[in-house]
């Protein structure tokens, strides 16, 4: 489960806009996200019928101007209901293609017929160049094409960027990750950009593992008590907003283990990834440490997701359970299958 999610300046200037009592909820077209998704933002320009943008300052090394290009891709990205993780992607493609400027034709400096914010080229069906030219459109079809890309969310930016794109330089895109991360942070902070969703963990349906082959509860009183009472759920129903007795979502399922345990942790996933100590590796985790990934709602940076390591089997692999997604129930599944999404491991102090 997600809340409002603290911005994360990575040394940016916050955005302050004017205050505005009028708040619109966003909801567009969808072409992809869960449909339990929707952003809200307070609007932008000055006064609810101005024409025009923010003001936005430069930041580091980037332009108002090149900020005020990615405010739109951001902007596009949540009245489409794409995740956020979306949105970094998104971004950092643009910095990588064009800088973020919306470039038009450059005579003998041309890519070909590439154009605007992504380089984007009519003669491959991108659109007509003065559609290409319109940030807004060049973004929309950015999206339109990434959410196609089968398991998008679950794959390291440059290789979804690059599903996208077909560069000639597919690990360019890599380097932009946390700028444009941080850019997205400051963006979506600026303009009060909030989004719920279910809270599911955004990844294609997973079977129940069951218990690691040789499975034993920890010896540790404490730490059984929690994976105890957490293995005791599986098979209930993932409902969002949930904590129990029948029914869980991924954030309240943490919440209640560790309760058991005698320590109280806070609801939502957005607070949980604060407490306690940093876990330095897969390898280091021990019953209980509570797993972070993006999920459908989060990024990298700021996780929407969580579940919990039991142990691992006699083979040394490693187990979690979790409450997945609405449709799904609480279930162990191994955490290979997160992959490269393990964002943050946290242990509760106890």
């Amino acid at each position: 489960m997600s809340g409002r999610w603290p911005i994360l300046a990575g040394g940016l200037a916050v955005v302050v806009l004017a205050p505005l009592a009028l708040v619109v909820f966003v909801a567009l077209a969808v072409i992809g996200a869960s449909p339990a998704m929707g952003c809200t933002m307070s609007p932008t320009s000055v006064s609810p019928g101005a024409t025009h943008g923010p003001d936005w300052s430069d930041q580091g090394s980037w332009t108002s101007e090149q900020v005020g290009n990615a405010a739109v891709i951001v902007s596009v990205g949540a009245e489409l209901r794409v995740p956020p993780y979306g949105w970094e992607i998104a971004v950092a493609t643009a910095m990588q293609e064009s800088t973020l400027r919306n470039l038009g034709h450059l005579g003998a400096d041309n890519d070909h017929d590439s154009l605007g914010l992504f380089q984007q080229r009519p003669s491959q069906g991108w659109g007509t160049t003065e559609q290409i030219l319109d940030p807004r459109y060049a973004a929309r079809k950015f999206y339109e094409r990434l959410v196609k890309v089968d398991g998008w969310q679950a794959m390291p930016l440059t290789r979804a960027a690059q599903a996208v794109q077909r560069s000639a330089f597919p690990d360019a895109y890599a380097k932009w990750q946390p700028e444009a991360q941080q850019l997205v942070a400051l963006i979506s902070d600026g303009m009060n950009i909030v989004c719920t969703s279910d809270g599911g963990d955004g990844l294609p349906p997973l079977d129940d593992a069951g218990l690691p082959d040789g499975f034993l509860l920890p010896t540790d009183p404490q730490l059984r008590a929690v994976v105890s009472f957490a293995l005791a759920q599986l098979g209930k129903p993932y409902v969002w907003g949930a904590e129990g007795p029948d029914s869980y979502d991924c954030s309240g399922l943490m919440m209640a283990a560790w309760a058991k345990g005698g320590v109280q942790i806070p609801r939502v996933t957005a607070d949980q990834v604060h407490i306690g100590v940093i876990v330095p590796s897969l390898a280091a985790m021990r019953p209980g440490d509570l797993i972070f990934i993006p999920g459908s709602d989060g990024t990298m940076a700021r996780p929407g997701h969580v579940g919990m390591y039991i142990g691992a089997d006699r083979r040394g692999r490693q187990y979690l359970v979790q409450a997945p997604k609405t449709g799904d129930v609480v279930k162990v599944i191994s955490v290979s299958s997160w992959g490269r999404q393990v964002a943050v491991i946290r242990r509760p102090s106890t």
